[in-house]
């Protein structure tokens, strides 16, 4: 692990929003995914959740798709399981769709915990995610086509909560508690040996100030 990969990797997590996520109702298409996924990454994004009625995640296997390690992507089968659990969390819920009722993107306070809902690239928002949004917002168009296309629609909108997050200081100061920062980072940092941890049911062993596993010995030590 190079020093710059370790600093890189540190400037990208004190840059992370916690309250700030993206759901995708019936999104299919997987460049479309890919490239939703990519934007999440660039805003400071945690986690994406994909609803599907398989819970499955189509993700293109192109150039966007080293992206989808540093955004978790959780799957879900109804809408309604994620967009409940963040109304619970105090999350306001807006919706890409073009309903009389929506109003200028621009005019949010994305600034709030806040969940963007993206709807598959035909059916728009589906009926079962009505229930729980809270404002439909909409990006004006000067041309003859009524909407951009659901991942060019995404990126604009969060291309928005991030600009007002920077006015407001968001990405001055790292947002993660100590404990969910640490487990990224190691995460990060060793995905392999994160991967035997989880696996194994061992605790993360400690990193040094390069990224290393600071005891070079935590190995023999778990094994003896």
């Amino acid at each position: 692990m190079t020093v710059e990969r370790y600093s890189k990797i540190i400037k990208v997590l004190s840059s992370r929003q916690p309250d700030l996520t993206v759901v995708t109702d019936s999104v299919h298409k997987g460049q479309n995914l890919s490239a939703i996924i990519r934007t999440c990454d660039a805003v400071g994004v945690m986690e994406l959740h994909s609803v599907s009625e398989n819970a499955f995640f189509g993700a293109h296997t192109g150039t966007t798709v080293g992206a989808h390690k540093w955004v978790k992507t959780s799957l879900h089968k109804r809408i309604s399981d994620p967009l409940s659990n963040l109304k619970n969390n105090n999350y306001q819920i807006v919706a890409a769709d073009l309903s009389e009722n929506s109003i200028d993107y621009r005019e949010v306070d994305f600034t709030r915990p806040t969940a963007l809902v993206l709807g598959a690239e035909i059916e728009g928002i589906s009926e079962q995610a009505q229930p729980y949004i809270d404002q439909s917002i909409t990006i004006p168009m000067m041309g003859m086509v009524e909407s951009f296309n659901v991942s060019v629609a995404g990126a604009i909108i969060l291309a928005e909560a991030r600009r007002q997050r920077e006015d407001a200081g968001f990405y001055h100061n790292c947002r993660l508690d100590d404990k969910q920062y640490q487990k990224l980072l190691f995460e990060w940092m060793q995905p392999v040996l994160a991967s035997y941890c989880q696996k194994h049911q061992l605790a993360y062993p400690e990193l040094d100030q390069e990224g290393d596993i600071a005891d070079p010995n935590w190995h023999q030590a778990v094994m003896g």
